[in-house]
């Protein structure tokens, strides 16, 4: 189980091939990649801040939890923070299991965590200004079938 909270972007294809390389048991692994989205085609940024060891301490806890949940061989999330720009990875989550139900399921839990719960705080920087995200109510129903 890993967890890393950081400011270096990272490579999407060599950590999940370094995950892969490193699990036994598993007969399936989940990614998924957060990018940094620009819908309105306005976002020059956007700014994360956390509190070092709040967060990693929060994520640990909750990977912990899909660990024993859903009988995950390992897991791996990755989250930056700083300034980053539109199409930026923000965030990465793996997950081993036996089995794909597992694995998947393992894996949107965290993601819904991460999306609504984990403690980052994020600024939209554009021509317009910045602005704090607001939780959606999507991320919080998300989480909710948990």
């Amino acid at each position: 189980m890993r967890v890393a909270v950081q400011s270096a972007p990272f490579d999407v294809g060599t950590e999940v091939s370094t995950f892969t390389a490193g699990v036994r048991g598993a007969g399936a692994v989940v990614s998924f990649t957060g990018l940094v989205r620009d819908e309105a085609g306005t976002l020059s940024g956007m700014e994360i801040e956390h509190y070092p060891g709040m967060t990693e301490k929060a994520i640990f806890g909750i990977v912990g939890e899909a660990v024993s949940r859903w009988s995950l061989v390992d897991a791996l999330v990755i989250h930056r923070y700083g300034k980053l720009g539109p199409g930026e990875a923000i965030m990465m989550v793996a997950t081993a299991a036996p089995h794909r139900g597992d694995a998947f399921a393992a894996a949107e839990f965290l993601m819904d965590y991460l999306k609504s719960r984990a403690p980052f705080w994020k600024k939209e920087l554009g021509a317009g200004g910045e602005a704090w995200v607001a939780a959606k109510d999507a991320d919080e129903d998300a989480l909710k079938r948990w």
